[in-house]
């Protein structure tokens, strides 16, 4: 699975046993995540930030949004956060960095569009 696609369904997993399933199965123990709103390490904690996402905006899904760029162990793409089906209402851009087990060890996100 890429990067995008581990970072993506995990964010988009609703259910708590689902998420953790994803975060241990693709992201590294020691992960770190950090962008303008958050800064947390470890998998419990990255499960927390999604939960908090999620309870703030109920029933949205991220999506890829453009190209994505990688090389080395290093993915940077643009998501949106919206309605399914719709436009989204935040844009944002990730830089995922992997180990060498190809599990997510940090991501580093930026909102390019975020709701007044």
């Amino acid at each position: 699975m890429s990067p995008v696609t581990s970072t993506l369904d995990t964010w988009n997993a609703t259910d708590e046993a689902a998420r953790a399933e994803l975060l241990a199965d693709h992201w590294s123990e020691d992960c770190a995540y950090v962008d303008p709103l958050a800064e947390v390490q470890g998998r419990e904690a990255v499960g927390m930030t999604i939960q908090a996402v999620h309870a703030q905006f109920p029933g949205f899904v991220f999506t890829s949004v453009g190209e994505v760029d990688a090389h080395h162990q290093q993915v940077r793409f643009q998501w949106g956060l919206g309605p399914d089906g719709e436009e989204p209402v935040v844009v944002g851009f990730d830089v995922v960095v992997v180990d060498a087990d190809q599990r997510i060890r940090d991501v580093r996100g930026f909102l390019d569009k975020v709701p007044a």
